[in-house]
């Protein structure tokens, strides 16, 4: 337990982050999730609408260290290579 004041707020500091972080990585995820479900259907600009929203979201949680920068990259790689296989088959 904390016991000084300074200890005391930067807990509630911490937790506060620590419940922003989790919305923002969750809410990349969920993107991530619903491109790769639009990949599933037939209509390739919804699928490069989700790409889109994908990858802002990807470069916004490397840009707070929510992932590391390398680790967005090769996702955004990933993402791009199987959109551009969706499209050439459709």
């Amino acid at each position: 337990m904390a016991n000084s004041a300074q200890a005391r707020k930067r807990t509630r500091q911490n937790l506060r982050q620590r419940l922003l972080n989790s919305k923002q990585r969750s809410a990349m995820r969920t993107s991530v999730k619903r491109f790769l479900k639009a990949l599933g259907g037939s209509d390739v600009e919804a699928a490069r609408t989700a790409y889109q929203d994908a990858t802002s979201l990807v470069d916004r949680a490397a840009a707070k260290h929510l992932h590391h920068r390398n680790r967005a990259a090769r996702l955004k790689r990933r993402l791009n290579a199987r959109l551009k296989t969706f499209s050439q088959s459709a």
